[in-house]
């Protein structure tokens, strides 16, 4: 088990919910996906992508795909360590144990 541990960089709302989708494929997942889930501009998606690469939460490669210059980003284990700890904090809080 995941020994809780209330992380800032992760508890941001869209951080958050970034690395829950990360944590939720095997691989990794294109910025255009991450951007149309969470419902906002590309550049707050770089921005809170930006936050979690220099906390090596996740990382980030760009390929040309098709003439097309994609960026895609996958969990590290530093980053899937932080978010089950952080997760695990958050679940104490609201079912703390009696």
């Amino acid at each position: 088990m995941t020994e809780p541990q209330f992380d800032e960089i992760v508890h941001a709302p869209q951080r958050l919910r970034i690395l829950a989708m990360l944590d939720a494929v095997p691989g990794e997942v294109e910025f255009a996906a991450l951007r149309d889930a969470l419902g906002v501009a590309d550049s707050v998606v770089s921005k809170h992508l930006k936050v979690l690469a220099e906390a090596d939460y996740v990382s980030i490669h760009k390929a040309a795909t098709f003439g097309r210059q994609r960026t895609w980003v996958r969990l590290t284990a530093r980053g899937g360590g932080a978010y089950a700890a952080h997760v695990a904090a958050l679940r104490a809080i609201v079912s703390p144990e009696s």
